[in-house]
């Protein structure tokens, strides 16, 4: 099974690109399945439905979710009412539907998506222990699927690392997303799990993380109290992993990054 994963999708540059890439990509590789990481895909922050459908629509078969979740107050009102899409397992919100972790058949196969916050330095979201949180889904499993995507939405590196090693083996592969930053460690772990620490993003090339540059130094550099600006307009970045998962293991047989500027 070839599994293309996306990097988190910034704003209405990260949209155009992914429209124009993915196709391009899947026939390239043979892809089967792609799944792509769409927390700041509407104005860089959070999912509305018209964008949910475009995605889908441009050729994603599922959307995860992050911390920015939220930010979109209709999240609130759609996401019981969609069958693509994966909000964090492990947030805590009394008010949220949807779900964590989902199965998606292709041609017989079994793929369970997972989405996962870290608990380290992400302090706008309350969650609960990110390990707890995944080993109840794999030991509940009546019948474990053939193949497991990770995204595990994170800040830190270690904890990244520490996670992928805490579950070699049990899951197909545990993703990094977050720091829309590509890391340059795309591997396989020792018992067969396919390891990135972050996939990076799919936006505005030439700013900082998707982002206008000047805004973003306005903000952390002086302290004044701007917005970002994420740009309509601008050379595209396209980040994502391809992986090549065996169908009867379940294990990562290959991975490798696509970093693609315009």
């Amino acid at each position: 099974m070839k599994i293309l994963f996306i990097g988190d999708i910034v704003g209405k540059i990260g949209r155009r690109i992914v429209k124009e890439r993915v196709p391009y990509y899947v026939e390239k590789y043979g892809v089967d399945f792609v799944i792509a990481n769409g927390e700041n895909a509407t104005h860089g922050k959070g999912l509305n439905y018209n964008h949910y459908v475009e995605l889908i629509n441009d050729g994603i078969d599922v959307i995860t979710l992050g911390n920015h979740y939220r930010s979109k107050k209709e999240i609130y009102s759609y996401i019981d009412h969609v069958d693509h899409l994966i909000r964090p397992l492990n947030v805590i919100d009394s008010e949220l539907g949807g779900v964590g972790s989902e199965v998606f058949s292709v041609d017989g196969i079994n793929i369970r998506v997972t989405s996962i916050i870290g608990s380290s330095f992400i302090n706008d979201v309350t969650v609960n222990n990110p390990y707890l949180s995944l080993k109840e889904v794999i030991d509940s499993e009546e019948e474990k699927a053939d193949i497991h995507i990770v995204d595990f939405h994170g800040e830190a590196t270690g904890e990244k690392i520490g996670f992928g090693f805490a579950f070699d083996g049990q899951v197909s592969a545990v993703l990094g997303t977050h720091t829309h930053v590509q890391t340059r460690d795309a591997h396989i772990l020792p018992e067969g799990t396919g390891f990135i620490c972050d996939v990076g993003m799919c936006g505005y090339a030439d700013g900082i993380l998707g982002c206008e540059t000047s805004s973003v130094n306005l903000k952390t550099i002086f302290g004044q109290n701007t917005h970002f600006v994420y740009p309509d307009e601008g050379r595209g970045l396209f980040s994502a992993v391809v992986l090549d998962i065996d169908n009867k293991t379940g294990k990562c047989t290959d991975i490798f990054p696509i970093l693609y500027t315009e």
